[in-house]
């Protein structure tokens, strides 16, 4: 077979028709000189790949920072209403290609990097992915070692960041602890703690629109005279580690994902964001001037017309209580009015109705952290309850369940009802999701304010998961339709004028054939696992959690492989399965999953009986940089969570869009997936929400399955007798006694349908030209999941803005 275009190729060939376009490699080359003679330490005369990656980060970087000032001059001449979006993760992955992309430079690097002797690709790699998110919101790295998952903490700054900016001059107080004292002017919280917050900007740069906004980061840094009595006592010491324990605030992210943990830490976290951002909106609300910082504005009427504060989920629910703690206490606006203005600010997205997902403060932590902030959520509550109690006289157990306090031991605040409460928008992220979120968490909220409640269905960016992940794809389908696409991901419906075309058919076949070699050779090198590239490559990759039932995934393995090891002579569709994602530390059952899927590839990888058949692989540390290298190189995607489980998914977008097809329950956004691409051209199985509340209702009885489905029985036999663990038999005891006794996601319930529609996929792909034209009409109904959908639609329905297509002229052009 012929070799596959390199990406260096790849991206030639697409520049031809101005994808990426050539700019100045003269000038490139001259900066990237230049940098590189900076970068390099003066007793070094031999330059490292790192200083070459950093030289060209900053030669790139030099072209995104005059966009950044002149878009920052927009905003301050312009006045436009700003969105700010709350988030505690901030998932980004690499930044250099990404920017290049964007700014039109890919071309102009490439030629530059190739003529000076190096490999865009080799410096692109050196990148270490921004180690800022968990999962579906925005990791700790882990790695599925011989035994069991291990932990290493991902210090992905340990080289420095060319991206971000420290902007010292910004430097805002935060406060924790103290009491409050009612005085004659109103409450006063004093004797508190102060913890500097320091921003790091990282600048986000526009699709070609020289546009470069910013997302700002906050450290935290001990002021200069903290605890400084304790130096005159002699206890110095203790005062430089009391120091180190202020700067924990912003040194770990929490690696849970989809699971509340309490810890005092990750409130002071919540806090300390919520808190540094809020006072930086409203500097910048009072002084709109660019590079001033004197009040213009001192009345707070006009707020909510330009300020939107989006709360990604409860983590920075803290903004409600903190914005009427500015303007009751220090602004000294009337209740009724900061609670106005604050409702009408603040919207709040919600990602899960897992109940443990929910986060519910102790009040006592509270009381201790931040006692002002209990006192307004009290009031805050008081009113509430006191408007639902007109609205429904005598109904106590409602007013319990609506209650922002639950009763109990501890009692506890429930960040989500602060958030339903105090927002003017509460969206879900798929529409199947929002009607959940209607039905059953915030039923009572709904029935009571039904206008509040939306739906935004997630999208992705185009950018990254199309142009740059899989420049082939891009390629051959802006030769059929142009490259509108990239900005209008509805365009891709034009591709279904070329379904019966045999030789767009065979370039997008081609493609994928590519994109699965190049994956072939990369996780042979990694994981010296020998893979066959015509068969079936399956892929499971998301965090690792029982309700995305990876579980179910390594039924079907050992499924397989005991099919195939009952008729050796029969002819197999071969398969490659790859499950990734991490697993949160404290997380036994996840870990356990884990060392089950690499327990069963060694048996299945190490059995001459199955050779190339069958091949199981467990990727190591994934990341966003992993993503892009696994997901052009699907065929077919694993999205197989109970119904109702998932909110939304985004992998399942990821995939669909670079040509693979997918295996899904009727859950998140495959149920619009489906509705977009047609039943017919997803793998749809198992039970629909309908279907699993009934079997709530009646009781789900996993023993039944397990006496009636022979090829059920056998696969958990092979688990509790240690098959797979012939040194501890032992091993896999938690995971067979949780499937068989206590399931909630009621795995054994959808093997039966999930199965025989593996049997489907197998038949399906014996035709490679009728699951190609699957494939293309997959990718032809991907356009409602582009992130530029998603992100209209918030705009002119939550937020008050009116997307705009204005191209802010670039830095070498003069302003109007």
């Amino acid at each position: 077979m012929a070799k596959p275009l390199s990406d260096h190729d790849r991206r030639k060939q697409i520049s031809v028709r101005g994808i990426a376009g050539l700019g100045d490699v003269v000038e490139i080359k001259k900066s990237f000189n230049r940098h590189l003679h900076f970068t390099l330490v003066k007793d070094r005369n031999v330059a490292t790949p790192r200083d070459y990656y950093f030289a060209l980060a900053h030669t790139v970087r030099d072209h995104l920072v005059g966009r950044w000032i002149r878009t920052q001059q927009y905003y301050y001449e312009k006045d436009p209403k700003r969105v700010y979006y709350l988030s505690l993760e901030f998932y980004m992955g690499r930044t250099l290609q990404n920017t290049m992309i964007n700014l039109g430079l890919q071309n102009a690097c490439d030629e530059a990097i190739y003529q000076l002797g190096l490999d865009l690709e080799e410096l692109e790699e050196i990148e270490e992915d921004a180690g800022l998110g968990n999962g579906g919101l925005g990791r700790l790295a882990g790695k599925g070692s011989s035994f069991i998952s291990v932990e290493e903490a991902d210090d992905w700054l340990r080289y420095g960041n060319p991206w971000e900016k420290a902007r010292p001059e910004y430097m805002l107080p935060v406060h924790f602890y103290g009491r409050v004292e009612h005085t004659e002017e109103g409450p006063k919280w004093v004797d508190t703690q102060v913890v500097l917050a320091m921003p790091y900007d990282t600048p986000v740069p526009g699709y070609k629109n020289n546009t470069v906004n910013t997302m700002r980061l906050w450290s935290a840094k001990a002021p200069n005279d903290f605890q400084l009595q304790k130096f005159n006592v002699g206890d110095y010491i203790q005062a430089v580690l009391d120091r180190n324990l202020a700067e924990n605030i912003s040194r770990v992210l929490y690696p849970n994902d989809n699971f509340f943990e309490g810890k005092e830490l990750r409130l002071k976290q919540e806090y300390f964001v919520v808190a540094a951002t809020l006072q930086d909106i409203i500097r910048r609300f009072k002084s709109s001037k660019f590079g001033c910082r004197d009040p213009v504005r001192t009345s707070y009427e006009s707020f909510p017309d330009k300020v939107a504060i989006q709360l990604n989920d409860t983590h920075p629910a803290l903004a409600i209580p903190e914005l009427m703690r500015i303007l009751v206490d220090v602004e000294k606006v009337s209740w009724e009015k900061a609670w106005e203005i604050t409702s009408k600010t603040c919207a709040y997205t919600n990602h899960t109705v897992l109940p443990e997902a929910l986060e519910r403060w102790p009040v006592y932590m509270f009381e201790k952290l931040l006692p002002r902030h209990l006192e307004i959520i009290y009031e805050i509550n008081h009113r509430h309850l006191d408007r639902i109690a007109a609205l429904y006289p005598g109904d106590n157990e409602r007013l319990r369940r609506m209650s922002l306090i639950e009763e109990g031991d501890p009692k506890r605040i429930n960040m989500a009802h602060l958030c339903v409460v105090g927002s003017h928008a509460v969206n879900g992220v798929a529409r199947i999701h929002s009607e959940i979120v209607k039905s059953t968490v915030f039923k009572d909220f709904h029935d009571v304010e039904p206008e509040k409640f939306q739906n935004k269905t997630n999208g992705i960016t185009p950018r990254r998961w199309l142009l740059l992940c899989n420049p082939g794809l891009a390629d051959i389908i802006a030769e059929k339709i142009g490259e509108e696409f990239m900005t209008d991901l509805f365009q891709l419906k034009k591709l279904l004028d070329y379904i019966d075309n045999e030789v767009f058919i065979r370039d997008v076949a081609k493609v994928k054939q590519e994109n699965k070699q190049k994956l072939a050779a990369y996780l042979e090198k990694e994981y010296k696992v020998k893979i066959n590239p015509e068969s079936i490559f399956d892929i499971q990759v998301k965090r690792i959690h029982e309700y995305k039932r990876q579980l179910l995934n390594c039924l079907h393995i050992i499924t397989y492989y005991n099919r195939i090891k009952k008729e050796p002579n029969k002819k197999f569709v071969p398969r490659t399965i790859m499950i990734g994602g991490k697993a949160a530390p404290g997380y036994h059952m996840a870990k356990m999953i884990i060392k089950l899927i690499t327990s069963v590839a060694a048996v299945v990888n190490n059995d001459p009986v199955v050779g190339d058949r069958l091949k199981v692989i467990f990727l190591e540390n994934y990341r966003v940089s992993l993503a892009e290298k696994v997901i052009p190189a699907a065929d077919l995607s694993e999205q197989i969570s109970t119904a109702g489980t998932e909110a939304s998914g985004t992998g399942n977008m990821k995939f669909m869009l670079n040509g693979a097809l997918t295996i899904g329950t009727m859950d998140g956004a495959n149920v619009e997936m489906a509705e977009e691409a047609g039943e017919e051209n997803l793998f749809i199985f198992g039970m629909r929400v309908d279907d699993v509340e009934a079997m709530d209702r009646k009781g789900y009885n996993a023993q039944e399955y397990y006496d009636r489905l022979p090829e059920l029985r056998q696969v958990m036999d092979q688990i509790r007798t240690g098959f797979f663990s012939p040194q501890k038999p032992e091993l896999f005891k938690d995971i067979v006694n949780m499937l068989m006794n206590h399931d909630r996601f009621k795995v054994f319930a959808d093997y039966e349908a999930y199965i025989s529609c593996q049997e489907k996929v197998n038949e399906l792909y014996k035709n490679p030209k009728e699951w190609t034209k699957k494939v293309i009409r997959n990718i032809a109904a991907s356009g409602k999941f582009s992130s530029d959908r998603t992100i209209s639609e918030y705009a002119r329905e939550i937020w008050g803005v009116e997307p705009s297509a204005v191209k802010i002229p670039p830095p070498n052009e003069p302003r109007d």
